[in-house]
């Protein structure tokens, strides 16, 4: 079969996604047609995607969230505002989108939660079904409880999810672990999207504590802690623009841009990690069983560390307390449950990506 992807380009997580799941299906015999990618000003497509994705990109301006001017937290309603000032530059983005999939025919569009290709689908209704893939889609299911004191950006962001979702003609919720119930109208929980490259990796256990942090603001945290703990080596990943691919902050601080390559070894020899609350990295966390810092910047990583801690990931702080995370290492569970789960990811996906023959449904009709 063909497929048709098209990926959000925020964070690494649908990158890596992406990455995977190609891998996947050409292993089986199938082909991946076109690579559309979702990508704002604020942000460059990262080299380790361009370079190991070996099929056309086609890049189209999408909707992102906004980092505070500190470069932290993103309000959800401050985002939506910014970008509907953008209409008109997305306007031309559906039309991207659309052209693609005519001039490319596939069989099946996959969308890694981009709303673009939703609204597209929301508009035009293109033939090729449309099926969706993201963690995401895990919080409009009934297993998914919210603990948070944020309900309306919680409410929002499910609607945003429906919105990355119209007319699909079924939803795959990437989940953590494998819940009783598989199956909710038109979703399908499903396991996580790593790549082989995490799963053979050897795993050892440094001196080291391992970070990545989406929006840049949170260095002078990690520096201020790091100033007051002159002995303990930190690696931290980030994508700021216009730096070094390696800077030393402090004398055991080196922040790395964002190497594939180069972030799976550290996360393979540290003995911890701390990151900004993206599920990819939190899952190559879990798959080589080591406890985890979140500190979500958004209501979507809120929720994924909501999950995560439900799951036994570790621990959650509003800033980089890298204390938090060495006091959690002696309580963290050590077990083989995540694993199982995940190595049975090629089963469910190429079973999920090549049965199409129930009828369709409208996501508004079915959640």
């Amino acid at each position: 079969m063909k497929y048709l992807f098209v990926v959000q380009g925020e964070g690494r997580g649908h990158f890596t996604q992406a990455l995977s799941l190609k891998s996947m299906l050409e292993k089986n015999g199938h082909e991946v047609v076109a690579v559309l990618v979702g990508c704002s000003a604020k942000r460059t497509l990262p080299g380790f995607f361009t370079k190991r994705i070996k099929s056309e990109i086609i890049q189209f301006q999408s909707p992102n969230f906004l980092p505070t001017p500190k470069g932290k937290h993103s309000p959800l309603l401050i985002s939506i505002l910014y970008n509907l000032l953008l209409l008109p530059v997305y306007l031309g983005s559906l039309l991207t989108i659309r052209r693609a999939i005519k001039s490319t025919q596939p069989d099946v569009v996959i969308n890694f939660y981009e709303l673009m290709c939703g609204v597209t689908y929301g508009i035009f209704n293109p033939k090729p079904p449309m099926i969706n893939v993201a963690h995401q889609y895990y919080f409009l299911t009934p297993d998914f409880r919210y603990t948070g004191d944020n309900s309306k950006q919680f409410r929002l962001l499910n609607f945003y999810s429906r919105l990355t979702a119209l007319n699909a003609y079924k939803i795959l919720a990437l989940s953590f672990r494998k819940d009783e119930n598989l199956y909710y109208h038109n979703i399908a929980i499903v396991p996580p999207l790593l790549r082989q490259e995490v799963i053979s990796k050897e795993i050892t256990n440094g001196d080291y504590i391992h970070g990545y942090m989406l929006n840049s603001g949170y260095a002078k945290e990690l520096t201020a802690w790091s100033r007051k703990n002159p002995k303990q080596p930190l690696h931290f990943f980030w994508d700021k623009k216009n730096v070094q691919k390696t800077e030393n902050l402090t004398p055991m601080l080196t922040m790395h841009q964002l190497s594939d390559k180069l972030f799976l070894e550290k996360m393979a020899g540290c003995k911890a990690y701390a990151t900004t609350g993206g599920f990819e990295s939190v899952c190559e966390a879990m798959y080589m069983q080591k406890p985890v810092l979140m500190v979500p910047t958004h209501i979507e990583q809120e929720c994924n560390v909501i999950d995560a801690i439900n799951s036994g990931a570790g621990v959650a702080a509003n800033e980089f307390n890298l204390d938090l995370l060495l006091g959690f290492m002696s309580q963290y569970k050590r077990t083989q449950e995540f694993r199982f789960w995940t190595q049975k990811a090629e089963s469910f996906f190429l079973f999920e990506l090549t049965r199409l023959e129930y009828e369709e449904s409208n996501i508004f009709a079915t959640l």
